[in-house]
C-alpha cells in the first residue's frame, strides 16, 4: 500500500467539519482528542479490533502531548473507531479504523478530518497518510495524492 500526500493548507476545514457535526446530530457519535484516563478504552478497542501492531502504534500516539489520537465514541461512551497521527513517524497520519458494525456512517472521514485539522492546527502543512489502505476514500475526502515509490517506505525495518 502507497504513502499519499495531503496539502493541508488546502483543505476547508469548516466545510469539512459538517461531517462530523451531522454524525453527532444524526448518530449521537462524537470526535473527541482521547484523555489519559480513556487511553486504555481506546487501546483495548484497537486490540480488539484491529491487533497488537496498530495497538503499539496507537500507544506512541497516546503518549504525545498533545496526544495525537482521536476516538470516535457513541451515546453510550463505546469506541466505535479511531484515528492517530504521529505514531509511527512525524507527520504521519495513521493508524485508523472504524468497527465493521459501524462503517458506512462517516465515522472514518470525521476521524481523519479531525487529525488532518489538528496537524495544521500544530503547524504541518502538509500529512503522510502513511500505508494508505483506502486510495480512493483519501483522495475523495481530502485529495490525497499517491506518493511514487513509498512502499515499504518508513516500515522497511517493521519485525
Amino acid at each position: 500500500m502507497p504513502d499519499m500526500l495531503v496539502k493541508l493548507y488546502d483543505l476547508d476545514f469548516p466545510k469539512l467539519a459538517q461531517g462530523a457535526r451531522r454524525l453527532q446530530e444524526e448518530h449521537g457519535i462524537r470526535i473527541l482528542r482521547v484523555m489519559a484516563p480513556n487511553a486504555h478504552k481506546v487501546l483495548d478497542f484497537i486490540q480488539t479490533h484491529f491487533g497488537e501492531g496498530w495497538a503499539s502504534e496507537a500507544t506512541a500516539a497516546l503518549y504525545r502531548s498533545p496526544v495525537s489520537c482521536y476516538a470516535a465514541v457513541d451515546a453510550d461512551k463505546q469506541v466505535l473507531g479511531f484515528a492517530c497521527y504521529d505514531a509511527t513517524a512525524k507527520d504521519f497520519f495513521g493508524p485508523t479504523g472504524v468497527m465493521e458494525s459501524q462503517r458506512g456512517k462517516g465515522i472514518g472521514a470525521a476521524l481523519l478530518i479531525a487529525c488532518m485539522q489538528a496537524m495544521a492546527a500544530e503547524g504541518y502543512a502538509y500529512a503522510v497518510i502513511g500505508g494508505a489502505g483506502p486510495v480512493a476514500f483519501y483522495e475523495k475526502i481530502v485529495g490525497a495524492t499517491v506518493i511514487p515509490d513509498s512502499v515499504p517506505g518508513p516500515y522497511r525495518d517493521m519485525f
